[in-house]
């Protein structure tokens, strides 16, 4: 950030004061402007014991396969932006969903949500974000080239909860490692 979105003038990067974290601070207003971390909500999306899965038409991971999900909206619930999601990038209406998988990511800055969810009926198509979506069994999906790794968590999730005949709520911290050149 360069420029304060309240009055157009240069920012610092420092702590203010009674805070404990840098943030961007305009130099003439002094209004703080706070960068949190973003929330992607999404949908894994069961037929029949099939999975619905979207090959991104978009960067990141463009031609790698994902369960729909994106950005949460500003207004919008968590389960609303995970039915808006699914909606967008397959063309799939969703039912009873149940929240399955939390991941937070602070290395990215970014919160993941996926809710179990019944597709309420087989009928699905690309959206713009997607180049193909199909329903996979589990010796089906494309493990190895699925677009990130809380996706095959959650599809491996999935799996084993669907043979135990329980579906508990997941939640994992990724803590990824730089070392001060920027490289794991």
């Amino acid at each position: 950030m360069k420029y304060c979105s309240n009055c157009g003038q240069p920012v610092s990067l420092k702590v203010p004061q009674g805070d404990n974290r840098e943030r961007f601070v305009c130099d003439h207003c002094a209004k703080i402007h706070y960068s949190n971390p973003r929330v992607i909500a999404g949908c894994l999306p069961v037929w029949e014991g099939r999975v619905l899965l979207c090959r991104r038409a978009i960067a990141p991971r463009a031609g790698f396969w994902t369960l729909p999900a994106g950005f949460l909206e500003n207004g919008e619930t968590i389960v609303t932006g995970a039915v808006r999601e699914t909606l967008e990038e397959a063309n799939a209406r969703v039912a009873n969903l149940d929240l399955y998988t939390v991941f937070s990511l602070p290395h990215i800055s970014q919160i993941y949500l996926f809710y179990r969810a019944e597709l309420s009926d087989a009928q699905f198509s690309p959206g713009f974000e997607s180049l193909e979506v199909n329903l996979f069994e589990e010796h089906e999906v494309p493990w190895a080239d699925l677009a990130f790794p809380v996706i095959r968590e959650t599809l491996e999730h999935y799996f084993r909860d669907r043979m135990a005949g329980s579906y508990p709520v997941h939640t994992r911290d990724i803590i990824v490692r730089r070392d001060p050149e920027g490289f794991r």
